[in-house]
């Protein structure tokens, strides 16, 4: 499957690389391909509207001002699934093209028990071993990825109540509002990882590209493997890249 799936990628990567491109300067390393960017931010894109339309249907006493945007009440009954199914389609791809780069190894292990150093960045730089992502971003990738499952299975129930039954129906309202709960949490974190904690991760998501002594920093096995050596002064023996790090055709030096 992983052989069909990097398969895939590849050339959903290419077919954006071929109407695209971005800059790589010479103190700068590529991090997200075009695909990947895109991907990201069609997914934060149908998030917030589900999100929003989510608010003013469930507390319209709180969030009644929302409603005028969609439409009104029964346009943002009516819209909110169709967003919901938006987000879990996007993120489908996007756990498609991060499958590989996401899987977890002992390393996410060894680096989830110094996550109290992590949080009270009690270190200057990451561990030698941290890779294209930390055990954080992977726990967060998949937590989204179950939560994303229970959201999808129990809107469905909720859209289709006369097949799901009133016990399905309760229960399910309970699943959607738990798994809604968890991703916003996640969203508020992952918008303060990708900013106010790491100065220069969000350009990540904007230009692609990151700069060498960041990658250094944070995710010093993968800045190992890009750049052929490690600026702590020890030589890369780190795994091959996989489809998702590979540098993509859409890069232009400077």
């Amino acid at each position: 499957m992983s052989t069909v799936v990097e398969r895939f990628d590849e050339a959903a990567r290419a077919r954006f690389a071929a109407h695209s491109r971005t800059r790589v300067r010479d103190d700068e390393l590529l991090r997200h391909a075009v695909y990947t960017r895109v991907l990201h931010w069609i997914v934060a894109a149908f998030f917030v509207l589900a999100l929003l339309s989510g608010f003013a249907i469930y507390t319209p006493w709180l969030f009644r001002w929302i409603t005028p945007v969609f439409g009104g009440g029964a346009m943002t009954r009516l819209l909110h699934p169709w967003f919901s199914l938006g987000f879990v389609a996007s993120f489908f791809f996007q756990m498609l093209n991060w499958l590989q780069p996401m899987a977890w190894t002992s390393d996410d292990s060894r680096w989830m028990r110094r996550i109290k150093e992590y949080v009270s960045n009690a270190d200057v730089a990451e561990p030698e071993y941290v890779d294209f992502f930390n055990g954080g971003q992977k726990l967060y990738f998949w937590t989204i990825v179950a939560s994303a499952g229970l959201f999808l299975l129990s809107g469905v129930a909720i859209w289709f109540p006369a097949a799901s039954g009133r016990t399905g129906v309760a229960v399910a309202y309970v699943v959607h509002d738990i798994a809604a709960i968890v991703m916003l949490v996640g969203f508020i974190v992952h918008i303060y990882e990708g900013t106010a904690a790491a100065p220069g991760t969000f350009r990540a998501m904007i230009r692609g590209t990151v700069e060498k002594r960041w990658a250094s920093t944070l995710h010093p096995a993968w800045c190992r493997r890009a750049t052929g050596h490690d600026s702590r002064g020890e030589r890369g023996t780190a795994r091959p890249p996989t489809a998702a790090e590979r540098p993509s055709p859409d890069v232009l030096p400077t």
